[in-house]
């Protein structure tokens, strides 16, 4: 949704989204042809480490919520040879809202993404790969409890259709403990959303 969204405000403008998964490009191109924008979106079938483009190819990359898979640090310098001089990069990280979570909060993203690190902290990571912080601000509580409520909805909805499958079960189960933890220590961390400026002097 976020890419036709974008195809939306964005006139004169071109975008190439990539997934790993060609079903997703497939479905995007779908609605970008029932919202007649087809001409405004290329999808490249990629993985984020491994991308099939050329050096100072792109004004600006966009990633919400996905740069956690390769890691923060490592994304930012790998994807930063496809800038242009002074390109952009706007995308959500993971942070700590506070110095002092919960340990049933600390325990939980130890075990799935321990490098999770304070805004003061991510912020340095972000210049110590050449970019200068041109923005940043927390996402909303509101839009985790939209995305969990439906989250949560669609776990009870295919529950029953996994029983005795562990590997499903185990997903689902964390689906779960994800949710609840979300919702008793909403204000212990979240998405930060950061806006980046290529820097050519490093």
């Amino acid at each position: 949704m976020q890419t036709i969204h974008l195809a939306k405000i964005c006139n004169d403008c071109h975008i190439t989204a990539t997934d790993i998964y060609q079903p997703f490009l497939d479905k995007l191109m779908e609605n970008a042809v029932k919202e007649g924008l087809d001409d405004r979106i290329t999808t490249v079938c990629a993985s984020m480490d491994d991308l099939p483009f050329e050096a100072g190819e792109f004004d600006i990359i966009w990633s919400e919520g996905s740069i956690f898979v390769i890691g923060f640090e490592k994304g930012l310098s790998y994807w930063k040879q496809f800038l242009k001089d002074e390109g952009y990069i706007a995308l959500t990280e993971s942070t700590w809202f506070t110095d002092e979570p919960s340990s049933e909060v600390l325990q939980f993203w130890q075990d799935c993404y321990p490098d999770i690190k304070s805004i003061p902290d991510t912020e340095k990571v972000i210049m110590a790969a050449g970019y200068d912080l041109i923005d940043r601000f927390k996402l909303p509580a509101s839009t985790w409890y939209d995305f969990y409520s439906n989250l949560e909805k669609r776990v009870d909805d295919i529950s029953d259709n996994y029983k005795g499958n562990t590997d499903a079960e185990t997903i689902l189960s964390f689906n779960r403990k994800e949710i609840k933890i979300f919702r008793e220590h909403p204000d212990e961390y979240g998405y930060t959303f950061f806006i980046l400026q290529k820097n050519t002097n490093k």
